[in-house]
């Protein structure tokens, strides 16, 4: 049984920026009537955007853009969180983390200075000793932004998006020491000035899709698995074809079956509906879903399939969608949480 179809409370955690917002804000989720309460707001006034979870679902971790940390937090039996550590991001400007599917990493994402870092994680959740630190180098007129890690199913391979040098670096993972090898194909990159934002592996791990801001575009690579290299198959915009004005992308996400694809728009304020085939990986566009606010960035496909939901952070507020699981269409349910400045949201199911 895995942790999404077990009975009991389900939590949802929310990161935010702090000019407006407090920190981290913590709800309890009732999905029978989609209602919720807050149950805590963790203080923390550096601006914890990003969050992830430990795989044990024990820990919860935040970049922290404000100060350029990284955090590390416990859950407790209600799903409340306490701060256990913080750290150095490594670099300038954090807006992503990631953990090893086994637990054994924290990965950062430095936007600022372009530097990607990995932490061990102690098994007490905690952040332990720095296992390695990489630099992306830029030219002339490409700074380097790293904006993303994501690991591979097994662990054994990252996929770290430099939005800046339009490069997708894939480095093999030392299991013992968590350093950072690059692979036999180091990176995969994409149309100049197309800036890959975010990545999303397919359930099968045959297919990666990398979510580009500024070419409002999905890239999508077959992965080779003895290797972990993306080999290019083709770019789908994530615009209708009538649109003219200006738009960013965001972020990317499965639903938990591998049969559609999501993608956030800022500007256009939507997300972009793909059907997948499971087989060749090719995209088929299945519409677009108004996300009912601005600025959509970070967004969850519920770990059910059931429902969607969107942090707007110009709006404050993040808004629930119903998912049909057959067709992948999103339909708004005019329920939403308001929060200053949203823009992470995660789901936790306790027993």
């Amino acid at each position: 049984m895995t942790f999404a179809q077990k009975s009991g409370k389900e939590i949802l955690y929310i990161g935010t920026y702090t000019q407006k917002g407090e920190g981290i804000y913590v709800y309890e989720f009732d999905r029978s009537n989609l209602s919720f309460k807050e149950l805590q707001v963790m203080v923390n006034k550096n601006s914890p955007s990003f969050l992830e979870f430990h795989p044990n679902k024990k820990f919860l971790y935040s970049a922290n853009e404000g100060n350029s940390t990284v955090s590390s937090y416990a859950i407790d039996a209600e799903g409340k969180l306490t701060t256990l550590n913080s750290k150095p991001s490594l670099g300038k400007g954090p807006c992503h983390v990631s953990v090893d599917p086994k637990g054994r990493f924290l990965y950062i994402s430095n936007y600022g200075s372009g530097q990607l870092g990995v932490y061990l994680i102690n098994s007490d959740g905690t952040i332990g000793a720095v296992a390695d630190s990489i630099q992306d180098k830029g030219a002339a007129s490409q700074k380097p932004h790293m904006h993303s890690v994501i690991p591979s199913a097994d662990g054994k391979y990252i996929y770290a998006s430099d939005l800046g040098i339009d490069k997708i670096m894939v480095y093999s993972v030392d299991p013992k020491t968590g350093k950072l090898t690059p692979g036999a194909v180091p990176y995969a990159e994409v149309k100049a000035g197309d800036g890959p934002r975010h990545f999303a592996i397919h359930p099968s791990g045959n297919f990666g899709y990398s979510a580009c801001e500024l070419g409002s575009a999905v890239n999508s690579f077959k992965i080779v698995k003895n290797s972990g290299a993306l080999v290019p198959m083709e770019r789908v915009t994530m615009l209708p074809a009538d649109f003219t004005g200006k738009s960013f992308a965001a972020d990317i996400h499965f639903s938990p079956d591998g049969k559609f694809l999501y993608a956030s728009n800022r500007g256009h304020e939507s997300l972009a509906i793909y059907a997948v085939d499971a087989k060749t990986g090719k995209l088929t566009t299945a519409g677009h879903a108004e996300t009912h606010g601005k600025h959509p960035r970070n967004f969850l496909v519920d770990a059910k399939g059931e429902l969607v939901m969107v942090t707007n952070r110009d709006n404050d507020n993040v808004v629930f969608f119903k998912r049909n699981a057959q067709t992948g269409q999103l339909t708004y349910t005019s329920k939403e949480i308001s929060i200053p400045t949203p823009v992470c949201v995660k789901q936790l199911f306790i027993n």
